[in-house]
């Protein structure tokens, strides 16, 4: 089975306290993490928000709400955060095979420093932006008949 320790569980949630932590000391340069951290230091930290977002081999990208746990499984389960206002009315529970997940990336932000924009999350979209589209039929090779069916 695809090793996904590296973004799932304790690995995830130990990346979520490593960014909220790096995020804390960027606003407190001077504060040594090795010594006893001040109140005002750790109530910073924990006021951050934290997102999650994955990136899959196919181009399309979602923000993890929360993971799904429904045992052994060969791929990941999780909720997301609908981006579209149209889809903000539900709940959105998404399945990808492990191997699938190319990248994640865990952003902390203080609510009042947060960005005016906010990173593209394509899994709501008919097709990632960069994705390419299907072959026209000029560049697909060994077709002989086109058929009324034919998705291309």
């Amino acid at each position: 089975m695809y090793d996904f320790d590296w973004f799932h569980g304790q690995a995830l949630f130990d990346q979520m306290e490593q960014a909220k932590l790096s995020c804390a000391l960027k606003k407190f340069p001077d504060q040594d993490p090795n010594e006893e951290l001040p109140e005002e230091f750790c109530r910073f930290k924990d006021e951050l928000e934290v997102r999650v977002l994955l990136y899959l081999r196919d181009g399309f990208s979602y923000e993890l709400k929360q993971l799904v746990e429904l045992g052994p499984k060969a791929h990941l389960t999780f909720e997301c955060e609908p981006v579209d206002e149209q889809y903000k009315v539900g709940s959105f529970v998404v399945s990808v095979p492990y191997e699938e997940v190319v990248r994640v990336e865990v952003f902390a932000v203080h609510p009042s420093e947060r960005p005016a924009d906010s990173p593209v999350i394509t899994g709501f979209h008919n097709a990632p932006e960069q994705a390419p589209g299907p072959p026209s039929r000029e560049e697909r090779p060994g077709k002989l008949r086109v058929t009324s069916d034919d998705p291309y």
